[in-house]
């Protein structure tokens, strides 16, 4: 077997070793040059950008809510104030499955579906790392729980927060309105930045009217995280403004007085200064507590108040529209003067009916058996019917509406507050334009008594008396009397603003309606004599009972066969003293027959109350006489 023996080539080898380096380094070369141009983009070029993300991952910026303002009365007694409470937050963005860590989290603390929903509606407006409050206001023993397994839990915080806290509980709710949780409702009229970190905003009342105001400005803080997101140092930090302040021009203790006096009943008194619109008093009854709904109110707490009989939630001092009855025969009365209608000595003879030319309809007077003859001092003293049917006719209604728009009938009064209506003043206009009917001059005889389609609210009703009593001239009323102003603690006071001022022809012609007004208290035949015992000033009021329901011509109304809530509104308006005004006000008890009897007696109280500085007034009338 031959071999022929193969001799290397070292030449050759040595040239491709060479190449194969040359190949290698020129590899390496380019790899480095790719990594260099890398590392120069990166911390060169693009700098800045990775530089504000490498922070986002360590800094936050975390907002601080600014501390509600407080609500004070006139005398600087606490109405609404912000206490300290413990919250629980979740940031969503470090949360992976926000479903399991709900679960787990209920089981240390009682999660409810509503909290849920807030918490879910809540997320959508949030900014990322935001921590959005899952529960409100913890206890102490869910704090507890909490704060010892609070390791288990990424993404979830428990936070010191104020809260909104109205420590005389339900009294004045209704002027003071109250704050809720910021809903989908309240999303488009915000502004978010603002708004970050606050969960409640104004609802109604002062609280919704005076929102900005009252809420103050933002603040933040850029805090250093880990990992895990927790808080390990504030960086810097700009403080919020805190909101302004409110005083009020209610008197707290008057207030109280008045739904005291209330008792069960279902009513609304409002009290004002009739010299600059200022209100003291502003009362619906039946009331609620507010604090329920800072937190969130419970499903079963809410259908309570809403499904009530008496109705709780419904503010009758501005949104209730009743007929006003005969508390309107004072300003008819002065219509008549003004238009000539009437002499103040000319009489008409009441027998216990009218009756319209040509018709064959009685138009019923109160006393069945008649009043005889009577003057417009007598017949505003003693409440004639027939009198006021004889000058309503004579007037005509076109006549009457004018001359009642002087007193605001009909319209908003502008109070700064929500909800309130306008009541109603009724035409030949009116009807043509809403209903498309004629006008009917029965339609006008009802409404010379305050009945019929004619309406208005427990306010507009006090300012217009208000009106009477400063003889025409007319305030725009005003629960807010200044605004501490933060955080240069500087007080704007609100000036009082004219907006009526209506010129008598003749100024005796106050003085005529104003004496029958006195003398409704003061004469042993007014319909509210029963109050004047033990007086030390003069009161000039009007008494007044308004239907609910229409009674047919062969019908008499029997107060004792009648339903509770189909009995007759009691009223009574009034201002005092007379001949100096420094109160007037507006009493309507629901179903509660006479004026003079129910509705009189807590006006008189409150005058009391506020003139002689007396709050409890013991044995002012006889109960069992009423």
């Amino acid at each position: 077997m031959a071999y022929r023996e193969q001799l290397k080539d070292n030449f050759l080898e040595t040239r491709l070793i060479q190449r194969r380096i040359v190949l290698s380094a020129v590899i390496v070369l380019i790899l480095m040059s790719i990594i260099l141009v890398r590392l120069y983009v990166l911390q060169v070029v693009e700098h800045d950008h990775f530089s504000t993300l490498s922070n986002s991952n360590r800094v936050r910026l975390k907002a601080l809510p600014p501390t509600r303002g407080l609500i004070y009365d006139r005398n600087g007694v606490v109405l609404a104030d912000n206490l300290p409470a413990y919250r629980l937050e979740i940031i969503r963005e470090q949360v992976a499955d926000l479903d399991d860590t709900l679960k787990r989290l209920s089981e240390y603390v009682e999660i409810s579906d509503y909290a849920i929903k807030k918490f879910r509606q809540s997320s959508e407006r949030r900014r990322p790392f935001e921590g959005i409050p899952l529960l409100l206001n913890l206890s102490d023993e869910e704090l507890a729980k909490l704060a010892v397994n609070l390791h288990k839990f990424e993404g979830v915080e428990i936070n010191a927060r104020l809260t909104r806290n109205y420590p005389l509980g339900k009294h004045a709710v209704h002027a003071l309105g109250y704050v809720g949780h910021i809903d989908v409702r309240d999303l488009s009229q915000l502004d978010d930045a603002n708004y970050a970190g606050t969960s409640y905003i104004g609802k109604l009342g002062l609280e919704k009217y005076y929102e900005s105001d009252l809420h103050g400005e933002v603040g933040f803080q850029r805090v250093e995280v880990n990992a895990s997101g927790r808080t390990l140092r504030v960086l810097d930090e700009h403080p919020p403004v805190s909101g302004n302040n409110l005083h009020l021009t209610i008197d707290s203790s008057l207030q109280r007085l008045a739904e005291e006096l209330f008792s069960d009943e279902n009513g609304s008194v409002v009290a004002i200064d009739p010299r600059n619109g200022e209100i003291l008093a502003l009362v619906s009854m039946p009331s609620f507590d507010p604090n329920l709904f800072v937190d969130g109110i419970s499903y079963k707490d809410y259908n309570e108040l809403r499904d009530s009989s008496s109705r709780p939630l419904f503010n009758r001092a501005l949104t209730g529209q009743y007929p006003p009855g005969s508390t309107t025969k004072p300003f008819f009365g002065l219509a008549g003067l003004e238009n000539s209608v009437i002499g103040h000595k000319n009489t008409v003879f009441c027998g216990g009916y009218y009756l319209l030319p040509n018709e064959e309809r009685k138009y019923r007077d109160w006393k069945k058996t008649g009043h005889g003859k009577m003057d417009l001092d007598d017949a505003i003293t003693q409440s004639c019917d027939v009198y006021f049917y004889s000058l309503s006719y004579s007037l005509g209604i076109d006549r009457m509406a004018e001359f009642m728009q002087h007193f605001g009938f009909g319209e908003r009064t502008g109070i700064d507050s929500t909800s309130e209506q306008p009541g109603l003043l009724p035409s030949r206009e009116w009807k043509r334009r809403t209903k498309g009917m004629p006008w009917f001059p029965g339609e006008t005889l009802i409404t010379g008594i305050g009945q019929g389609a004619l309406l208005t609210t427990p306010l507009q009703l006090a300012n217009a008396t208000g009106a009477l009593a400063m003889k025409g001239r007319r305030f725009k009323p005003h629960l807010v009397s200044s605004i501490n102003l933060q955080p240069s603690h500087k007080i704007v006071s609100v000036e009082p603003e004219i907006v009526g001022d209506y010129q008598l022809k003749k100024e005796i012609n106050w003085q005529h309606i104003v004496r029958g007004m006195e003398n409704v208290v003061h004469n042993v035949r007014g319909t509210a004599h029963r109050i004047e015992q033990g007086l030390s000033y003069r009161i000039a009021g009007k008494t007044g009972t308004a239907q609910v329901f229409s009674i047919a011509q062969d019908e008499e109304y029997d107060e004792e066969t009648v339903r509770k809530k189909l009995r007759d509104h009691a009223l009574f308006m009034a201002f005092a003293p007379a001949d100096d005004p420094r109160i007037a006000l507006a009493v309507i008890v629901e179903n509660g027959g006479h004026g003079s009897s129910v509705a009189a007696p807590i006006a008189r109280r409150l005058m009391d109350a506020y003139l002689l500085k007396t709050p409890k007034v013991d044995k002012i009338v006889d109960e069992k006489a009423l």
